[in-house]
């Protein structure tokens, strides 16, 4: 882990020690992603393009305005994420 940088360091020698404390939070696949909001899902299966341009790692759900199970129903891949709802509701979704 990365030491605390002191206000007194100089920029030479700061320079260095914050970006290795920088890298690892901007590199934080979480951090790599968008947010896509009021997807209307219906009963069964339904399609969502992510708009990644990349094999997505994972998603969540950040707002769902009812009951209902929602859960990935197909592999992830480079463009869309299929999600399989049990009941109508609308949802937003953090991708990364």
């Amino acid at each position: 882990m990365a030491q605390p940088l002191s206000p007194k360091l100089d920029w030479e020698k700061a320079n260095p020690l914050w970006a290795s404390a920088l890298n690892p939070v901007v590199a934080n696949p979480l951090l790599q992603g968008t947010i896509i909001q009021n997807i209307s899902l219906i009963v069964g299966n339904n399609i969502v393009a992510h708009k990644l341009n990349r094999l997505q790692i994972g998603w969540f759900i950040i707002d769902q305005q009812g009951s209902a199970a929602v859960y990935r129903s197909q592999p992830f891949n480079n463009t869309t994420l299929v999600l399989n709802s049990s009941a109508a509701v609308t949802i937003s979704l953090w991708m990364f």
